[in-house]
């Protein structure tokens, strides 16, 4: 989007300014009548306009189209040029919108002028779009775990091509927040980001919605691939998307091209698509739920968004940024952690991931303490686990064991929750339980424990060589 479209029906009016312009160093593109220039746009909307009003053997004068761009492309400055200009002409472009008006014969000088004052609003209005897009991500992504450093490493790579990428992960991981990622750091990062939720659409509307419609009431409205041009679409929990719209969108992807509903031009998009589903598509395919070839389309770089139970290591690191960013977007008070909350954060149980931890950080900042810091105690679900003074409360199996087995079941499962709150990671695991590192693993060993991944109950492993 940094051409500048020259429309007139005189050849030599549009070849001499195109040839003035070209000299000045822009990109430049030419139009006969208004099917050309409309076909022009629709390929790739220009950063200028340079319009003349009266178009011969069109079905358009420059005034219907500067109307239509002004509807469609309402960001793309628009120069009107006639041999036949009088102020009511004038009057009635700019308040159609157009940038400015220009009277032929007209005088070079004045010419560069109004373009280079056009094209240097044109280019104001990307970067305040590109402002306003980038402020829409609510955060950036964080952590230091060695799940999350995997999968930025994948992310990185795929940003340097316009590969198409499937991410898959539970809900709530961190899927959108990965495909952002991959748009920012991307050549396309200038270019929007649509996101395309699949699950919310009505089925009977999805392909109103991503291909748009033209009516003879309410002319052309865009759809969601059109609003992508140039950026990024992203199909969220794309295993929604019907039969019927996954054949048609298979189609997009090989032809880069549509019909919007009731219409019968073709829109050129140029797309990257970004996929993501918390399904197995495998499975989808075989139930006849998903079409293979859509599948193979889009599985072109699959990557896996880790649950929050894989990273608990970044639960603090999180947490602080959630406080950040509620405190900077709704001015809810700027609190620190104790270290039993965010002992508490790190061993509690996220089936919702990280945006249930979100959820609750947010909630904890509206219903807490305006001051001090954010104690255990308030976070939700941990109000019976203790009573007033400190005291621990059994449970009903606990309580009806011996001493001896008692102690045992707690110190397997404590240490368990401490070896999978760091990550596996052996020798951080016994520095804060207070053991020796050699000690730590003989009653690993007694207690029956015979892993440190993941869940700390696989084949016995240490992070300590790799993490050291």
């Amino acid at each position: 989007m940094t051409s500048i479209l020259i429309t007139d029906d005189e050849k030599d009016i549009r070849e001499l300014i195109g040839d003035i312009l070209r000299d000045e160093g822009y990109l430049v593109r030419l139009a006969a009548n208004s099917d050309e220039c409309m076909a022009e746009i629709n390929a790739e909307p220009p950063a200028l306009m340079i319009l003349d009003i009266w178009l011969k053997d069109s079905r358009m004068d420059g005034i219907d189209i500067l109307k239509t761009v002004k509807r469609d492309n309402p960001d793309i400055p628009v120069v009107i040029i006639s041999g036949h200009g009088n102020i009511e002409i004038a009057v009635a472009a700019i308040k159609q919108g157009a940038y400015d008006f220009i009277e032929k014969p007209f005088n070079i000088d004045q010419l560069m002028v109004v373009v280079s004052r056009a094209m240097e609003t044109s280019r104001l209005r990307r970067e305040n779009a590109d402002l306003r897009r980038r402020d829409g991500a609510t955060s950036e992504m964080l952590g230091s775990s060695p799940a999350f450093r995997a999968l930025k490493t994948q992310l990185d790579k795929v940003t340097k091509s316009n590969g198409r990428v499937m991410l898959t992960g539970p809900a709530g991981s961190g899927k959108e927040m990965a495909a952002r990622y991959i748009h920012t750091h991307s050549n396309r990062a200038s270019g929007p980001f649509v996101s395309v939720s699949s699950a919310t659409i009505e089925p009977e509307r999805m392909e109103e919605v991503l291909f748009g419609r033209e009516t003879a009431e309410r002319g052309v409205e865009k759809g969601l691939l059109e609003q992508a041009h140039g950026g990024v679409v992203y199909f969220d929990e794309v295993a929604d998307m019907p039969l019927g719209t996954q054949s048609k969108i298979l189609r997009v992807l090989t032809e880069q091209q549509f019909t919007r509903a009731g219409g019968a031009d073709k829109v050129r998009v140029d797309l990257r698509v970004i996929s993501s589903t918390t399904r197995d598509l495998r499975h989808e395919i075989a139930a006849g739920r998903f079409r293979q070839e859509l599948y193979d389309r889009l599985n072109v770089v699959p990557i896996a968004v880790p649950a929050l139970e894989e990273r608990r290591e970044d639960i603090p690191e999180l947490t602080r940024q959630f406080i950040d960013i509620f405190h900077r977007t709704q001015g809810l008070p700027l609190r620190k952690l104790t270290e039993e909350a965010e002992a508490m954060l790190q061993t509690m149980s996220w089936p919702g991931n990280v945006r249930q931890l979100c959820n609750v950080i947010e909630r904890v900042l509206i219903l807490g303490d305006n001051g001090g810091p954010v104690e255990a105690r308030e976070l939700p679900g941990q109000e019976a686990t203790a009573e007033a003074g400190g005291k621990l409360v059994l449970g009903g199996a606990m309580a009806t064991l011996p001493l001896r087995e008692a102690r045992e079941v707690f110190e397997r499962e404590y240490l368990l929750t401490q070896i999978n709150r760091f990550g596996g990671n052996i020798s951080r695991t016994a520095g804060f339980v207070g053991m020796e590192r050699s000690a730590l693993h003989r009653k690993l060993k007694s207690l029956g424990v015979v892993g440190s991944g993941k869940n700390g109950r696989g084949g016995e492993e240490d992070d300590e060589d790799a993490e050291d």
